[in-house]
């Protein structure tokens, strides 16, 4: 089974407008929701590809009670902590001329609600994958990833890290199964720009002698880059297509690349996640199965 945890769930109110002026009444032209956060993006792909898996993580109030719904109507099994006081955030993209985002701060998470997440996380069984993603809420202590795969480390579970900063640099002793920087992120991790494939390969295989398995760096347009366990290198292009949306891209990546891998073959994951994330990309929300099948003939 694969399980995705999404500490700070959100759902995505998109507005768009020709123009917004600020000060006074501005109409929408039109509107859309979206359940969401890293993991739930992860989960909601892996649903779109047939591939079934579990979604941890909090939520709270009338907010949450409507991401969990959201959730199993995308067809996938929800398995939230609820916590009693808060509401789930509410995210607003707003799209006129320029994109302008108001992230949401989200509830308040006590002790109590993060020692039920640990107790879900000791069903995970030897075999399973368990896929941690994007950034911790305040509330959270800042070693949350770390302590979770230090209580897991007993098991031969699969642990699937998309993350920046410390956050990832801390749990590469736990040689997590594979980990997902973009090339901005990978040169921030180590306080350089990353200009040259050179530069990607090169720190890609920093990471590995720091642990990580796998190494996959997205590249936008370039496409992108995997360094196996083994040591190989594998590249595919990007996807060709009109740029409409740029939340969720890399979560579809990273759920295609899960879902390609379940026959143990590298390159086909690389080529599937590579698609999904530009069905993402292409698209007014997350990917569907009818555009990735139709990219997958691009590469």
């Amino acid at each position: 089974m694969i399980y995705t945890v999404t500490f700070n769930p959100a759902i995505d109110y998109v507005i768009r407008t020709d123009d917004v002026k600020l000060g006074s009444v501005n109409r929408a032209a039109s509107e859309e929701l979206y359940f969401g956060g890293k993991g739930i993006n992860v989960s909601a792909v892996l649903a779109e590809l047939g591939v079934k898996s579990k979604a941890l993580g909090f939520i709270a109030g009338f907010t949450g009670e409507a991401i969990e719904q959201g959730v199993k109507d995308m067809g996938i099994e929800a398995d939230f902590v609820k916590l009693h006081e808060g509401s789930s955030r509410i995210n607003i993209k707003l799209k006129a001329a320029e994109e302008t985002e108001i992230n949401g701060q989200g509830p308040h998470i006590e002790k109590k609600a993060l020692d039920k997440l640990f107790s879900k996380l000791e069903e995970l069984r030897d075999g399973d994958t368990l896929i941690l993603a994007g950034s911790i809420p305040s509330s959270l202590p800042p070693d949350i990833y770390e302590k979770i795969l230090s209580s897991l480390s007993g098991k031969d579970i699969r642990f699937v890290v998309d993350a920046t900063s410390d956050l990832l640099l801390n749990v590469l002793k736990y040689r997590p199964f594979l980990i997902k920087p973009n090339n901005h992120e990978l040169g921030e991790l180590f306080g350089v720009e990353i200009v040259t494939d050179d530069d990607t390969i090169s720190y890609a295989v920093k990471l590995q002698t720091m642990g990580a398995r796998n190494v996959l760096v997205s590249m936008a347009g370039k496409g992108a880059l995997l360094l196996d366990e083994k040591g190989k290198l594998h590249r595919c292009g990007a996807c060709i297509g009109e740029l409409k949306n740029s939340v969720g891209a890399g979560d579809s990546m990273l759920a295609g690349f899960i879902a390609g891998f379940s026959d143990g073959d590298y390159s086909y994951a690389l080529k599937l996640g590579t698609a999904c994330g530009g069905a993402t990309a292409f698209s007014d929300g997350l990917a569907k199965r009818s555009l990735i099948d139709e990219l997958m003939k691009q590469l």
